[in-house]
């Protein structure tokens, strides 16, 4: 650390300018999840009555799944989707402030066919006359009548990709290029080798985007839609069509929006609570070990900038459980800067100079902090593998948090006392001690406390597993949605008492509408009681 100070400070002034660069203003770098600032609510139904019976028992869950990853590509962050009696999806997407765009992209089928146009100029006289052979359909191009077979050489579920690029060749306007796998390669060089000089009908849920005439044959495996596209537009086309077609069409029933999942009220009461938690921790840190505790109270802040920064980097979404990741973290934070001022406390007791209790307090601490930081990021990956939106976001946070608190209990505050040992500004470093010196012999009674420990979990897991779906939340349970209208606008205070006074204690409330519509969310059948 002494010879390689500089480089250390060079460190952390670029750590601090990144995530404040990356932090501010936190209106704009922060994205937040539904249960922190609301956002849009869709009840889509799946219109299941022109598949066979063979395909409608899993089409709302295939239509869900197919939504659920354009969402993902769409950006949006944290949605919750979840599927509501045998036909219908609820969809709630936090932030979107692009409705139309939103609706767009959740509720396209994006059913891609490639079929030839019909070259026989009699078929668009039948078709006038209403005469037309079944084996035939009139369509439109750019307002013009065609005459499409209606078989389909190739469909949408050929493709391996959708990608937006420009047509220099047409004053760089968008269009979508589209690769096939190879079978789909295959076909359509066979198609289009066979059918030299005719037109190809591109045909997106039913309408003609395009239809150019085959000049060769297309060995490439790919094909180009062109159109009146905005590059938004081209960008979403290829949103769909890489993920993948609908089973079936979706009708939307209900849009509206809806506030917070905890609502304004829990928002701002969980703000202040935090505040003042993280008050006292602040006030006792320096009131216990003094300079050194307002050495730890740096050190807290700047954590809190590096994880702001880190959530703004990534783009990552913060949620009550990532809120409650970023407490944890903080928490940890402040253990570490604890268990290096006790080592320096021992440290002096043992004789040592100022700057060898110090130097031998980080190193002695190091291992501990080192360890208990590592398991818990062992936990986070796994949380981030394994699990889906909150529980990622909660991940995310922690292993931003983990990292923050590593790099400034250990670095942060070893660098400043350094600078304060040079400055000739520390001449000692007194903490108080409540509390006198303790022995107690814990080894000696280890057989005991194993004993306790032991006890007290099977005992604790054995309750638990005696509740059975009791102990879940609806989340693992599911439950049920209800929607309440009130004639006037109504406190969510006063609507959380009224279901807590009914027995259900484990609602989740939520405005939608405005301030006079609520939904609540409860596992099992809680009808009766609300």
């Amino acid at each position: 650390m002494y010879r390689t100070l500089h480089w250390w400070l060079l460190a952390i002034a670029a750590v601090l300018g990144l995530s404040i660069y990356y932090a501010f203003p936190l209106q704009d770098r922060i994205n937040l999840g539904l249960d922190l600032q609301g956002g849009m609510h869709l009840v889509l139904k799946v219109d299941t009555t022109a598949l066979p019976a063979e395909a409608r028992a899993d089409a709302t869950e295939r239509a869900l799944e197919v939504i659920r990853n354009r969402i993902d590509e769409f950006g949006v962050k944290e949605p919750s989707i979840h599927q509501q009696g045998t036909d219908e999806l609820v969809i709630q997407l936090p932030g979107v402030t692009d409705r139309a765009r939103a609706l767009d992209i959740v509720g396209r089928t994006a059913h891609l066919e490639f079929r030839l146009v019909a070259d026989d100029p009699e078929l668009l006289k039948q078709a006038e006359s209403g005469t037309l052979p079944p084996a035939y359909e009139r369509q439109t191009e750019d307002g013009h009548p065609l005459i499409l077979e209606r078989a389909a050489l190739l469909a949408g579920d050929a493709l391996t990709s959708a990608a937006v690029q420009f047509d220099q060749s047409h004053f760089n306007q968008p269009v979508v290029n589209l690769t096939f796998n190879a079978l789909g390669a295959r076909k359509f060089a066979d198609l289009t080798a066979k059918h030299v000089g005719r037109r190809l009908a591109i045909v997106l849920d039913g309408k003609v985007q395009s239809a150019p005439r085959i000049n060769e044959p297309i060995p490439s495996g790919e094909a180009v839609i062109s159109g009146s596209f905005t590059p938004e537009e081209a960008a979403d086309l290829a949103l769909v069509l890489r993920v993948g077609a609908l089973p079936a069409p979706v009708v939307i029933e209900e849009e509206r929006t809806v506030g917070p999942l905890l609502g304004q009220d829990s928002i701002r009461k969980g703000v202040l609570a935090s505040a003042i938690g993280g008050a006292l921790v602040l006030l006792f840190m320096a009131g216990y070990y003094l300079l050194a505790g307002l050495v730890a109270n740096v050190a807290l802040v700047f954590n809190l900038l590096i994880i702001l920064g880190g959530l703004g980097l990534f783009s990552a979404t913060l949620t009550l459980p990532g809120l409650a990741g970023m407490i944890l973290t903080l928490g940890m934070a402040v253990d570490a800067n604890v268990l290096i001022n006790e080592r320096i406390r021992e440290e002096f007791k043992l004789g040592r100079t100022l700057r060898q209790a110090i130097a031998n307090g980080y190193d002695r601490a190091f291992t501990a902090i080192f360890d208990s930081n590592v398991t818990t990021l062992i936990a986070a990956f796994l949380l981030f593998q394994f699990g889906t939106g909150a529980i990622r976001g909660f991940a995310v946070t922690l292993t931003i948090g983990l990292l923050a608190s590593l790099f400034t209990a250990i670095v942060v505050t070893r660098v400043i006392f350094e600078l304060l040992l040079r400055a000739g500004w520390l001449k000692t470093l007194p903490m108080r001690s409540f509390i006198g010196e303790t022995k107690l012999d814990f080894v000696r009674w280890w057989k005991v406390c194993l004993a306790v420990s032991v006890c007290l979990t099977v005992a604790g897991l054995g309750y638990f597993l005696s509740r059975g779906r009791e102990a879940y939340g609806i989340d693992f349970t599911g439950g049920q949605l209800q929607q309440y209208a009130f004639q006037r606008p109504v406190e969510m205070d006063t609507v959380r008492a009224a279901v807590k006074t009914a027995g259900v204690a484990d609602a989740s409330l939520q405005l939608y509408g405005g301030s006079s519509a609520v939904l609540i969310r409860t596992p099992g059948d809680t009808l009766a009681k609300v």
